[in-house]
């Protein structure tokens, strides 16, 4: 069983306010657990939208680099 987070604790691991988690929530752009009234979010749904939401750089090889203009 993964772990409920709360909104708060979602902001943190983002870095971010609550407002982001609570708007993802209100999105349906994360999964997320009702219990009464309170909203949780499993913690593997944080890794999973992070994971999704990653981007590689891009890499240059030199000849690309001297190329003018």
């Amino acid at each position: 069983m993964d772990r409920l987070l709360t909104v708060q604790e979602v902001a943190e691991m983002l870095g971010t306010t609550v407002r982001f988690p609570r708007r993802l929530i209100e999105e349906r752009r994360i999964t997320f657990v009702k219990v009464g009234r309170h909203v949780r979010i499993p913690e593997s749904a944080v890794r999973d939208f992070i994971a999704g939401h990653t981007v590689q750089p891009v890499t240059l090889r030199r000849a690309d680099l001297r190329r003018a203009a």
